[in-house]
């Protein structure tokens, strides 16, 4: 685990009582019909995404993830133990990075596995090796390790395919199907949770915003899990800029646009692609362990699209870095006020300072 020494200035009441606890379409909405609430420095309006056309401009950008959510989430038991919730959260250039959590929702992370103890889940049997990312504990109580590095034999595909199911939290009425987890603009298979500022587009939205001058530009940044602890870092993960993407970038900001990111992801892969000599945009691909923050800002992200983050968890140092803290605790304030609904199937934000 790394731990950040910055920490969000934006404070806020835990909203455990206002997550979404279903997808929008089985609380009887639209996806676009979920709210909008948009940020200037003019003040807060109230919206519905489905009129996210009637804040953006002709000529400005927006920059989505083309990434689809994969089935990562197994049931499996920890051999000497007993049952657990396994996470394949990151595929790895050798092996994975794992996660252990409770059995049967996932509620809370099993942090006294060791090295050596072996996980099996039907055709897959996973061992932990070392703590992942660099070998040392990854637990935010300092004891005990929350990420594992580990060997995985077996087919996985095909485990996934025939066990597997969208990584899930307590917080949620039931489990969902995979289909609840993908955005209209996902093509290509490899996060383990969903790029969620996108969930709530459209096809027809999306016609809108072309038809009314704003570009759309795909990015991929492979998520990996969303359960870090407050103050963690978010891990490594593997983004590609394509150079027709890097290039609409530069052509909008040379004219004067915004560019404008669906979520924290696509913001770390366009940000991973600057070249920070110049800071200009260019074709990239790889692992990025960019961490976005008041001290580290954007380069090129001048407006996000976002849902609403817990306190004190890494995004929402990004989300203070494009925004401001003062444009973010603002917002922060009115969700709160309004009650709109935290987590991955809730209400959005249009941050524009």
């Amino acid at each position: 685990m790394t731990m950040l020494a910055e920490r969000p200035t934006t404070t806020f009441p835990f909203p455990e009582e206002t997550t979404a606890p279903a997808p929008a379409e089985w609380r009887g909405l639209e996806r676009d019909g979920v709210r909008l609430l948009v940020a200037t420095p003019g003040g807060v309006r109230h919206a519905r995404f489905r009129n996210l056309a009637d804040h953006l401009s002709p000529g400005d950008l927006l920059v989505v993830n083309d990434s689809v959510t994969e089935a990562r989430q197994l049931d499996a038991d920890m051999v000497g133990r007993g049952r657990v919730v396994l996470h394949l959260a990151q595929r790895l250039d050798t092996g994975w990075a794992v996660e252990i959590r409770s059995a049967p929702d996932a509620s809370r992370s099993v942090l006294d596995a060791t090295e050596g103890d072996v996980v099996v889940s039907a055709g897959l049997r996973v061992t932990l090796l070392e703590p992942y990312p660099d070998g040392r504990p990854s637990s935010p109580t300092g004891e005990g390790n929350r990420l594992w590095r580990a060997e995985v034999t077996g087919d996985v595909t095909a485990e996934l395919e025939r066990s597997g199911r969208p990584i899930a939290y307590g917080y949620l009425d039931r489990r969902y199907p995979l289909d609840a987890y993908q955005t209209v603009f996902g093509h290509r298979p490899g996060s383990a949770e969903m790029p969620s500022a996108a969930r709530p587009f459209t096809h027809p939205l999306v016609t809108e915003l072309v038809t009314r001058g704003i570009q759309i530009a795909p990015v991929t940044l492979h998520t990996g899990v969303s359960s870090q602890e407050a103050g963690e870092a978010p891990g490594a993960e593997w983004f590609e800029v394509s150079a027709t993407t890097a290039r609409l970038v530069e052509q909008t900001r040379y004219a004067g646009g915004r560019i404008v990111a669906a979520g924290t992801t696509v913001t770390r892969a366009l940000e991973s692609a600057v070249v920070p000599a110049t800071g200009a945009v260019q074709a990239a691909s790889g692992w990025t362990d960019r961490v976005i923050t008041p001290a580290n800002p954007p380069y090129v992200v001048n407006g996000l699209i976002t849902g609403w983050h817990d306190p004190q968890a890494s995004h929402l140092l990004l989300v203070e870095a494009v925004a401001g803290p003062e444009l973010t605790q603002a917002a922060y304030d009115a969700a709160v006020g309004e009650g709109y609904l935290w987590h991955e199937f809730g209400d959005s934000a249009l941050l524009l300072p």
